[in-house]
């Protein structure tokens, strides 16, 4: 999600288009967000571990 998310803010600025940049910065947060929980040992959606 991290990956994907970073893609679409490239894809944002280089195109101009807003949208991407939103989606991106959103999917970037929640990756962030996912993954340092996942770290903490917290189970996220039922797994353990989120890659």
């Amino acid at each position: 999600m991290i990956a994907l998310g970073v893609i679409l803010l490239i894809l944002g600025f280089v195109f101009g288009i807003s949208i991407l940049w939103t989606i991106g910065i959103i999917l970037l947060v929640i990756g962030a967000v996912l993954w340092v929980l996942g770290a903490l040992g917290h189970a996220v959606a039922g797994r353990r571990h989120y890659w």
